[in-house]
């Protein structure tokens, strides 16, 4: 990225990104410096995507139409700890309104991918139709300037995530990899296949530590128009930090925006596997599709009960000191570590074992690393197995897919399986067209055709309002557990004004772990990224990607109607839940009314 700004206040025409055009029809590949249009622009992430998604007419996700934008933010690659995320922006083959006009979403993923694309000077590839063969896009740091181009894949077809990132990692030296897996592959069977990112940790110790850009099925997009994987290639940046820099990286991995994601003895609360014990005090953690029973059964897979078993090492992506990773492996008889089993984060772990009714930790790990390694996002994997099993409890006479029910292990394994070999496109066409197909839609768990994160919608009303997952891009999920508050005056400013500004790292290319304050990535955007704004700029210019998303989907044909809660939450709140009852259709009707009267005159003025 380039800035000529020279001073007399700051101007986003004077900064030019790196854009790499590929028509995979013609094989043509154009490498341009563009000029950025708004602060968006400059920004990157969705905040640009969008822009280009947003002018385009798309009623099929699979249509030549629909390109897949891969990109990074502002800080990815710089010294600013957490920045190093890359986004993958389309419409989604998942999420769709009920006219049945997909959706445009973004994913965001870790690892190293997204710095060595930016250290080779792409700061964005948009890919236009369809491979006529399986190929890979290879970004290569050159003398004279980055280079693009493709090379065949037939020989990574068939190999799981991990194994295709170490195939590319012995052919390509100083590189890191975005690939996709069986899913992706057999993507007209699966709709919310993931991106798996190579990390250091991984390379480095042959454990598949890979992470993920899950949501919407950037993955199957990837397999629909046959790109198997992205090898982006070259050296380190690696700068001397600034002052500021080494200040400001000081207070995000011991302030308290990270808290939860760093180890006990460092101040932390031992990662996102936290929420267990804290969502289950008040019987908010989801069990058995989102129904949680009011039983102790959770306690097996809490942290605490775990360490008797296995050996858990904390690990942090790329020059992170945050730790938020906890790998999972086996316990030797002498109590020193063993093989790798598997990474413990809060989604994946809930979703695919407490959820399904499964408490064994064995069987958790292995349902958990199997829906990685066939690459799929774990939370809609999940939560569409999630009502497999619901509507076989309630119909046991007339059971659907393999009759497995909560608990069973064994089956649910195996919906896993074919759903990822593509042999179950029921089940991997997600939760909304299912429901649809077996007629019982009131306990589907999504939202606008998008599969629920593992929060009971009963304690979120502001769901609805997300535009790509409903926790990442919408931060009401633990609102009512932490602050209690069922007013609709503090629902109204949760949903319209703080929740929304979630999306902001997905913008500047930071980690939202960080939990870096508003304050915090302005001097951010000052020192590394050399950007003379004012908060208030920032600000605006977040609110407008944001709004943006919205306007897409309306775009797209969803009505106000569609955004709602599951009806369960309406016909039969849950006993056990030991929060107020407070999302009543009612309530939800008048929130409904004035959030819109917020957004509505925003949107218009885009």
């Amino acid at each position: 990225m380039r800035n000529s700004n020279n001073g007399g206040g700051f101007d986003p025409q004077k900064v030019w990104y790196t854009r790499c055009t590929i028509d995979l029809n013609t094989r043509s590949i154009h490498v341009e410096e563009v000029p950025c249009r708004n602060l968006e622009d400059v920004l990157g992430g969705f905040g640009r995507s969008f822009q280009m998604l947003m002018t385009r007419d798309v009623s099929d996700a699979f249509s030549s139409n629909n390109p897949l934008i891969v990109n990074t933010g502002l800080l990815t690659g710089s010294n600013v700890m957490t920045g190093l995320r890359t986004y993958f922006s389309s419409y989604s083959p998942l999420k769709h309104s009920n006219k049945g006009l997909p959706a445009a979403i973004w994913s965001a993923g870790s690892g190293k991918f997204g710095s060595k694309m930016k250290w080779a000077g792409i700061d964005e590839i948009v890919i236009e139709g369809k491979s006529s063969s399986p190929v890979l896009i290879v970004i290569e740091e050159q003398p004279d300037g980055p280079t693009v181009a493709l090379s065949p894949a037939e020989s990574l077809l068939g190999m799981d995530t991990h194994e295709k990132i170490l195939a590319l990692h012995a052919e390509y030296s100083d590189a890191h990899f975005a690939v996709i897996g069986p899913a992706g592959e057999n993507y007209t069977g699966c709709y919310f296949a993931a991106v798996a990112m190579s990390t250091e940790n991984e390379l480095k110790s042959g454990d598949d530590k890979c992470r993920f850009a899950g949501r919407g099925g950037m993955g199957t997009i990837m397999g629909s128009k046959n790109i198997i994987g992205f090898v982006a290639r070259s050296a380190d940046k690696l700068t001397k930090l600034a002052s500021e820099t080494k200040e400001l990286n000081k207070k995000i991995a011991q302030g308290p925006g990270s808290t939860k994601f760093r180890e006990a003895n460092k101040g932390g609360l031992g990662g996102t596997w936290s929420n267990f014990p804290i969502l289950h005090e008040t019987h908010t953690l989801p069990q058995n599709n989102f129904r949680p029973n009011g039983d102790d059964t959770p306690a097996s897979l809490f942290r605490e009960t775990l360490e008797d078993q296995f050996v858990i090492k904390a690990e942090s992506c790329y020059r992170c000191g945050i730790n938020c990773h906890k790998n999972i492996y086996e316990k030797k008889s002498d109590g020193s570590r063993g093989s790798f089993r598997a990474k413990f984060d809060y989604e994946p772990l809930n979703l695919l074992a407490t959820n399904l009714g499964v408490d064994d930790p064995t069987a958790a790990w292995q349902l958990v690393q199997r829906g990685d390694n066939l690459g799929m996002d774990s939370i809609s994997l999940g939560t569409t197995i999630g009502y497999v099993l619901d509507y076989n409890e309630r119909h046991p006479d007339k059971p659907i897919m393999n009759g497995a029910t909560f608990g069973d292990a064994e089956k649910i394994m195996a919906l896993v399986e074919d759903t990822g070999k593509g042999r179950l496109p029921e089940l991997g066409h997600g939760v909304k067209r299912l429901s649809e197909q077996c007629g019982e839609t009131s306990y589907a768990m999504h939202v606008k055709g998008l599969e629920l994160p593992a929060y009971i919608p009963e304690t979120n009303p502001g769901y609805p309002w997300a535009i790509a997952g409903g926790h990442m891009t919408m931060a009401t999920f633990m609102a009512l557990v932490m602050e209690g508050d069922t007013s609709m005056e503090y629902w109204v400013k949760a949903i319209t004004q703080k929740g929304l500004y979630q999306v902001r790292d997905d913008l500047l290319g930071t980690c939202k772990f960080g939990g870096l304050s508003q304050k915090m990535a302005v001097a951010a955007l000052q020192v590394e990224g050399s950007l003379d704004i004012s908060l208030e700029e920032m600000m605006a210019a977040v609110r407008r990607a944001y709004l943006r998303g919205l306007a897409i989907e309306r775009k797209q044909g969803y009505e106000y109607s569609e955004y709602t809660l599951p009806e369960q939450v309406f016909e039969q709140p849950n006993p056990n839940v030991q929060t107020e009852s407070f999302v009543t259709r009612e309530f939800f009707a008048e929130l409904q009314d004035k959030v819109w009267a917020v957004f509505n005159k925003e949107i218009e003025a885009l």
